[in-house]
């Protein structure tokens, strides 16, 4: 319970000296092959966690992600280094794509928005998924 607990706060105490860039663009996910490898953080990758694979953002950054397509959210935190495929801005784990409702595409355009930047109303939720990510 004290470990995330102590990510909430840094996601919203300490990041705030980050800049708030939202980027807009298409999500894709990964899981069955990757699950138990490990990632670039040196954590094994877990397709049931609410993980993601960001070039733009710090490793350990909690983000919202929100599918623009049908309006559903997640919050993820980046443990790895992607996509590689051009075009995308971010991969999501497994179960993150799941709840964005994004499994059968295969991609989404989402809103990708730093935790710090977007914790104002959805505490309750948020926290949830921050349990989900470790």
């Amino acid at each position: 319970m004290r470990r995330w607990f102590l990510g909430l706060c840094l996601a919203l105490g300490f990041s705030y000296a980050q800049e708030c860039k939202v980027l807009e663009g298409y999500a894709s996910w990964y899981g069955g092959k990757f699950h138990g490898r490990k990632t670039s953080s040196g954590e094994r990758f877990d397709k049931f966690k609410y993980t993601a694979a960001s070039k733009h953002f710090d490793m350990h950054t909690y983000l919202l992600v929100r599918n623009l397509e049908n309006g559903r959210e997640v919050v993820v935190r980046v443990n790895d280094r992607g996509p590689y495929k051009k075009g995308r801005i971010i991969d999501l784990s497994k179960s993150a794509a799941e709840k964005l409702g994004m499994l059968k595409k295969g991609v989404a355009k989402v809103q990708v928005i730093p935790l710090h930047c977007a914790a104002k109303d959805d505490q309750e939720e948020i926290i949830v998924d921050l349990i989900k990510t470790d």
